[in-house]
């Protein structure tokens, strides 16, 4: 029995939210800005939102796209970057302590110059793993809307500001991540056993609950067959490319819902702890860049305070070391995931404890 077809209206407005991605990814492109086909549909597809558009991407599509982006940066792993893994474990160790010192400094701004209470502070501060951010905010009556507001803005500001500076001061090429090999028809066999492969461990990755397994899991299949010489074939550039797109597309519909008063009434918070963060992060990626030999865009990706998805997104736009950013996205990942849920129950507690005392009184009055 085929599965039934999404509702004539959700097409409708899912075909209109790439149409919009499409058309902001291709102008900044256009205009030869850094990774034109990320931000460009980002910040068409939020500002389509914030008009009150119907913005949506399908969830399928979405995950579709996590594959493919997962292939197309695996595709740049070579065996001497397999070999770079090894020179990575300080800067690894030094991401952990910025991840806790950037939540530690943003938390404090949410709370003495916002008066947010400690939860709601907690998970805004909290750099990428965005969906256990969101449903503990749910189940811990933190405020979700203004948790959601100041963690997309970071994101929207990092996806157009970081590829700028970056290519204003000559630190990438602003180009899309070239293919390495052919990526025609004679390589048929050697595209659906990456694919194969890639699809599998992408699979595998997901069923074992790794975080962003989709992606990672691809790319880690992608990674194993491009690093052992076994193939040397990519996808065609517009399949990378509508994947790009398309999840630019769904980084934008995050503001759905947001009207541009509930956006301004937010917007100190949003700027303000977005300027926390960058400054906590770039005076780690000034030690990192000193210290070691890293190239300066990878460590600036690696060590920005974005979500997984969209920074290895961009890793891929800025054809930077996929394997160097997302070790370290992941280390993050790690780290924010275990002092999320730790602070979360705590501070929920002590929100609980001044009800739990009062109940008893509560009861006598109604006996």
């Amino acid at each position: 029995m085929l599965p039934a077809l999404p509702p004539r209206r959700t097409l409708i407005e899912s075909a209109e939210t790439l149409l919009i991605a499409l058309a902001g990814g291709l102008a900044f492109t256009f205009l030869g800005l850094p990774a034109g086909l990320v931000s460009g549909s980002v910040l068409a597809v939020a500002t389509a939102a914030l008009l009150r558009r119907p913005v949506r991407v399908p969830a399928a599509l979405a995950r579709i796209c996590y594959v493919i982006v997962g292939i197309l940066l695996g595709a740049v792993v070579t065996p001497e970057t397999l070999h770079g893994v090894t020179t990575w474990p300080v800067s690894i160790a030094l991401l952990m302590l910025c991840s806790i010192v950037l939540m530690l400094a943003t938390m404090s701004y949410l709370r003495v110059v916002h008066r947010w209470d400690p939860l709601s502070a907690l998970m805004a501060a909290s750099p990428g793993a965005m969906a256990q951010v969101i449903a503990l905010s749910s189940e811990l009556g933190a405020d979700l809307r203004a948790i959601a507001i100041v963690q997309t803005v970071r994101v929207l500001l990092i996806v157009i500001g970081l590829p700028n500076g970056l290519a204003l001061f000559g630190l990438v090429v602003p180009a899309v991540a070239a293919a390495r090999g052919p990526a025609d028809i004679t390589v048929l066999g050697q595209m659906i056993l990456l694919a194969a492969v890639s699809i599998v461990f992408a699979l595998a990755f997901l069923r074992l609950r790794f975080p962003g397994g989709l992606m990672f899991g691809a790319l880690a299949g992608s990674g194993l067959l491009h690093g052992a010489g076994l193939v040397d074939a990519v996808l065609p550039w517009w399949v990378g490319s509508s994947a790009v797109i398309t999840l630019g597309a769904l980084v934008g519909s995050r503001f759905a819902n947001t009207s541009a008063r509930m956006l301004v009434g937010y917007l100190g918070a949003a700027l303000g702890s977005f300027a926390i963060s960058m400054a906590v992060a770039a005076s780690f990626i000034a030690v990192v860049v000193h210290f070691f030999p890293f190239p300066i865009a990878n460590v600036v990706i690696a060590f920005s305070p974005g979500a997984q998805d969209t920074m290895m997104v961009l890793a891929l736009a800025l054809h930077l070391d996929p394997v160097y950013v997302g070790a370290h996205h992941l280390a993050r990942f790690l780290v924010v995931s275990f002092a999320v849920a730790v602070g979360a129950r705590r501070f929920a507690r002590k929100k609980s404890a001044p009800r739990d005392r009062e109940q008893p009184e509560q009861s006598g009055i109604e006996t």
